[in-house]
């Protein structure tokens, strides 16, 4: 090596600035321009740069009297100095090109991406932890080092929005849409007949517009070298393979892991639903061995190569991580019980005994048997919600069977979602496709008419509405505390009469803003930033505000009206407000319930109650999922064969010790996926 260039020196050569990098050859400098990329690196034959082309030392100009500037921009220039110098100096090349500092876990996925020859990971990190951090300085390193020129970000399309601004503001990378509402205005932007996603270099992609057989295969052909799929749980490949929807996301995910050099990062903070074919699935994605793995008998051989792909941890496990501490808000959570009014209990006394008829018609067809009482549960839970989502139902209910005779045919496929799950996260879903799908008799439109007069009496009645009375209270406090709250209600319906009393309750100087599925993404991300410019709000929303969007800079209380019968659910919503970057010490999650309400009881102490007790305990979050039919199974059979509510309560204490031992199998289920974490192994 010429002694006389040193590596790190500055030099100016053909009137630009390069840095001297290490070379092996004497007579050959390698250098690098400054602020350029290793695709520069140019190697300099000495006895040749003679002349015009002599290589010079690198020097500034001296600063005059003139140009001399306030202390800021001084201190500006020296910090954005010793960040570029954090390029050369540090193991990582993207940290001084990053606008926020990581914190030490957040570097975790990135050391096991880069010992991978192929970057293939499932990064199954807790709500609120920071998985979007890790991606992107998966994505800027990869860049930096040359290894990618292009990347696309897949995710459901109400988070293309956040993708893209969390690529602008963390990286400063301009990426593209691309969905259905931005696919035309970019294929005329095209002057070859290359596809978009040719073109261009940065892509957030809406999954459901390239799932598809045609847009899938065309993506495919020109698909980048590095792919994040955000909210991966959502491209499992279903037991059975019954979910078309589902099984579509799972096809784009599987091809596009199909070829074995392509980076591939998986997001997702519930990576399974305690079904091991599902979670396999995933792994499956990353490692095709891995889908022949069997849970019940592995090696420790198998669980440390498990864990070279897969990281998951809790909130627990990195509240001091290398002696830096991550401060989480402290959680004030309480379950508010109220008690039903006579003309409320009357009514659900009516509901149940219409139920009743709905699930008692003979016949010979299990699924359509099981599919009656679900529905007859449905109608129970919408009814409940409010007068508003009550008679609402019942109407639409009514005028379709004033007008024809139901009969539908009811295959397994309709049995694919329960009370317990969704099609999928972020949409409202009112449970009518199981109202729809019963093929109720002309005698029982009696007892919905009857019913339908009940409900439009407490529309038209709402002082009898307890349930409205203890939310206006509890924000009427919160507000006085100085807290910021979000209400969660299960229906459109529900979130617009909350909307409604809380607006007549509160002082006009306080907003109150319902933000449901009825208004597109970018019209609830516009009215929530437009909420964030008022001193006191309130928002009313359903569950398509429940997953992957970010609200903590807003609010920091959560209410649930509506007693989500999913726990999973629970943590998804108080996620939102709940997460690192959350700038108030406490934050408030209360739970609605009726304390003389047989389901509000059942869900509450059977469920909500054992599972969070099982994370308290142990730090674990276990799913409900893989046993939800014979759950669903044993509410029916508690709440519509039995007659009086001493019994149902009764039989609920009783069936509780049963659903107790399906709750401790997933929780030890959920105890062998939590094992294959590197911090466990």
């Amino acid at each position: 090596m010429n002694n006389k260039y040193n590596p790190g020196n500055l030099i100016k050569y053909r009137n630009r600035d390069w840095m001297v990098l290490p070379s092996n050859e004497d007579q050959i400098i390698l250098v690098k321009p400054l602020g350029g990329s290793d695709e520069e690196t140019t190697g300099i034959f000495l006895p040749l740069a003679k002349d015009i082309e002599a290589i010079e030392k690198a020097t500034f100009k001296e600063p005059t009297s003139t140009q001399i500037g306030n202390f800021e921009t001084a201190k500006l220039l020296y910090n954005a100095s010793r960040l570029s110098l954090r390029n050369a100096a540090g193991p990582f090349r993207s940290m001084g090109k990053l606008s926020f500092r990581p914190r030490s876990y957040q570097v975790v996925p990135l050391v096991m991406a880069l010992k991978q020859d192929v970057t293939r990971l499932l990064i199954a990190d807790d709500v609120g932890i920071g998985k979007t951090i890790e991606a992107l300085l998966i994505i800027k390193e990869l860049i930096e080092r040359g290894e990618i020129k292009k990347f696309a970000v897949i995710c459901p399309p109400h988070l293309c929005e956040q993708w893209q601004q969390e690529l602008k503001d963390k990286l400063d990378i301009d990426a593209e849409i691309i969905r259905s509402s931005t696919a035309s205005r970019l294929d005329r932007m095209v002057a070859d007949d290359h596809s978009v996603f040719y073109h261009i270099p940065y892509q957030v992609i809406s999954v459901d517009y390239i799932k598809t057989d045609k847009r899938r295969s065309i993506f495919l052909h020109d698909c980048p070298e590095l792919v994040i799929v955000d909210e991966a749980h959502t491209c499992t490949l279903p037991k059975g393979a019954s979910s078309k929807n589902q099984q579509q996301r799972y096809n784009l995910v599987h091809d596009v892991a199909v070829n074995q050099n392509r980076h591939l990062v998986l997001l997702t903070a519930t990576p399974h639903s305690g079904k091991d074919e599902e979670f396999l699935s995933l792994l499956g994605l990353l490692n095709p061995n891995f889908q022949q793995l069997n849970f019940e008998r592995l090696e420790q051989a198998d669980r440390r190569k498990i864990a070279q792909y897969f990281i998951q941890r809790k909130r627990e496990n990195i509240r001091r991580w290398l002696n830096e501490d991550t401060l989480f808000p402290e959680r004030d959570s309480k379950e508010i019980g109220f008690t039903l009014s006579e003309e409320t209990k009357a009514f659900y006394n009516e509901l149940v005994a219409f139920a009743r008829g709905i699930s008692d018609v003979e016949t010979d067809n299990e699924n359509t048997r099981l599919l009656r009482s679900w529905a007859a549960i449905a109608l129970i839970k919408g009814a409940m919600s409010s007068p508003v989502m009550a008679k609402e139902m019942l109407e639409k209910r009514q005028a379709k069977l004033a007008v024809e005779e139901v009969t539908v045919e009811v295959g397994p496929e309709a049995l694919e979602y329960t009370l317990f799950e969704e099609n999928d996260f972020g949409v409202d879903f009112s449970r009518s496709d199981l109202l729809n799908a019963v093929d109720y008799k002309t005698k029982e439109l009696e007892g919905l008419t009857k019913l339908l007069n009940s409900a439009k009496y407490l529309n038209e009645n709402t002082d009898t509405d307890i349930k409205i009375k203890h939310t206006i209270d509890i924000v009427k406090k919160w507000l006085k505390e100085g807290f910021q709250p979000i209400i969660f209600c299960h229906y459109i319906a529900t979130a617009k009469y909350v909307e409604e009393k809380l607006k007549e309750a509160l002082p006009k100087n306080i907003l109150v803003q319902a933000i449901t599925s009825e208004l597109a993404d970018e019209q609830r991300k516009e009215e929530i930033q437009r909420m964030g410019e008022h001193d006191k709000r309130v928002l009313v929303a359903t569950d398509c505000l429940s997953e992957g969007i970010n609200l903590q800079d807003y609010f920091n209380a959560v209410l649930h009206y509506d007693l989500p019968w999913n726990p999973n659910r629970i943590e998804q919503r108080e996620g939102r407000v709940d997460r690192f970057g959350q700038t108030s010490t406490q934050i408030k999650t209360y739970m609605l319930y009726g304390e003389n309400n047989p389901m509000d009881k059942f869900i509450l102490e059977v469920l909500i109650r054992k599972v969070r007790e099982i994370q308290k305990s142990i730090g674990v979050t276990i799913p409900i999922g893989e046993n939800n039919k014979s759950l669903m199974t044993e509410l029916t059979q508690k709440l519509l064969k039995t007659e009086s509510e001493a019994e149902q309560l009764t039989l609920f204490a009783e069936d509780k010790i049963k659903i107790d031992n399906e709750l401790e199998m997933a929780r030890k289920k959920e105890k062998t996926y939590d094992q294959f974490s590197p911090k466990n192994l």
